[in-house]
């Protein structure tokens, strides 16, 4: 009965393929035909309550096997079984297969996104107060833990997050002496390169007690700690007023039921005059629920949001979408990367951790990159401020001052440059 359901689910999931499926009595099942789209994939199970277990919750149930064991991939890896699955289940008006059935119960995932700050604090340090040696292994030199702006595939990781920076600040039309205000700060690399570029001060806010303590130590070891502060503070206890206000892979954690009070929050920090940049994930598949596999193991009240979610919260905050930039494929690179630089220091991970640590990461990233190619996912970056003519009428002007910041990031001299 076990085989049976797990049978039923992936005939009618995987058309493309094929994926070859032994059994824990070594027999083989074959799924979808051959295709140039996908990899070839053989999985083999170990027990026989895992088909039973991932027929009756995919992604929890393949998850979790993965982890522990109980699914070994014996021909190709974890990512072509997930890029497998996902391009089977792709979003796409013309796939046939693509099923109410993978995607999470979306009632729990509500419940899931209350994110109120005690909760808020315990779910980020879930995910971020890991051992800082975990993120040196596979992020760029910045560790910058986002999406990266890539000019064209080929481009390297380190090349792409530098990048990344420049376009945000272009956008932000920075000048020497404004005040700043970083949400959700990370390791303090966007901070620290605000201040450099552009002669600002910035104040960086997180909620993660070991983030807060790298960012403090770079802020002194680079001498401009007078002018680049973080604190362990919740967006919601903040007070003051800000020149500018840029956020970046924050807002995935804030939850639906806070987006009103995020946006206003944010109105109320600006002054009269100034820009916000809000670089998040987001849905173009419209509102969905987060994998509950992705909420047990990595980012526990997590969600990423569609456009349509978004814009009644900024609407109603009297805010005004001053620019909006949709980047399709170019987290699924930045993963790219960071898949195989895990990959390749597998050792070193489990040390850190374990064997099941490891294999967790291994499908996180996997997962992602399927989301970000096959699924709906992007990111989107939004330019928001109080008043209609803060920013130039035509956008011209983020091209200009992102070229003139990428020469001087990688000219011998980079002293600050007045915008």
């Amino acid at each position: 009965m076990a085989l049976l359901l797990f049978d039923r689910l992936f005939r009618v999931l995987i058309k493309s393929g094929p994926l070859t499926v032994i059994d824990a009595a070594g027999r083989a099942r074959l799924y979808g035909t051959a295709s140039a789209d996908v990899t070839p994939v053989t999985i083999r199970f170990t027990d026989s309550s895992t088909p039973r277990r991932i027929a009756r919750n995919p992604a929890k149930g393949a998850g979790e096997a993965y982890m522990d064991g109980r699914l070994l991939v014996e021909t190709g890896d974890i990512r072509d079984l997930v890029d497998l699955i996902g391009y089977n289940t792709r979003w796409n008006a013309s796939n046939p297969t693509r099923i109410k059935l993978w995607r999470p119960q979306r009632i729990a995932a509500t419940l899931d996104t209350w994110n109120w700050q005690r909760r808020s604090k315990r779910n980020v340090a879930h995910h971020y107060d890991l051992s800082g040696a975990l993120y040196d292994l596979f992020l760029d030199s910045d560790r910058q833990y986002s999406c990266a702006y890539f000019d064209s595939p080929a481009e390297t990781l380190d090349q792409a997050q530098d990048d990344k920076k420049a376009h945000i600040a272009a956008k932000l039309m920075l000048k020497p002496g404004q005040r700043i205000l970083d949400i959700g700060c990370g390791w303090g690399g966007m901070a620290l390169y605000l201040n450099r570029v552009a002669d600002v001060d910035v104040l960086g806010i997180t909620l993660s007690e070991e983030q807060l303590k790298i960012a403090r130590e770079r802020a002194v070891s680079t001498g401009v700690a007078d002018r680049v502060k973080f604190e362990l503070i919740d967006y919601r206890n903040l007070t003051g007023t800000f020149d500018r206000i840029v956020s970046v892979g924050m807002f995935e954690h804030v939850g639906p039921p806070h987006y009103r009070t995020f946006f206003e929050k944010c109105r109320s920090l600006l002054t009269p005059e100034g820009v916000m940049l809000l670089h998040t994930i987001g849905r173009a598949d419209g509102p969905g629920a987060t994998d509950p596999w992705l909420a047990k193991y990595i980012f526990p009240g997590g969600y990423v949001p569609a456009l349509s979610q978004m814009m009644p919260a900024i609407e109603k905050s009297y805010l005004w979408l001053t620019d909006l930039e949709a980047l399709r494929l170019h987290y699924a690179y930045t993963l790219e990367h960071w898949y195989e630089r895990v990959a390749a220091a597998r050792q070193q991970i489990v040390e850190l951790y374990d064997e099941r640590f490891f294999r967790m990461w291994q499908f996180y990233l996997a997962g992602a990159i399927s989301a970000f190619r096959h699924d709906g996912h992007l990111v989107f970056q939004l330019q928001l401020t109080r008043q209609r003519d803060a920013v130039p009428i035509v956008r011209d002007y983020i091209a200009i001052d992102e070229q003139r910041l990428r020469d001087a990031v990688s000219s011998k001299n980079s002293r600050p440059i007045s915008l």
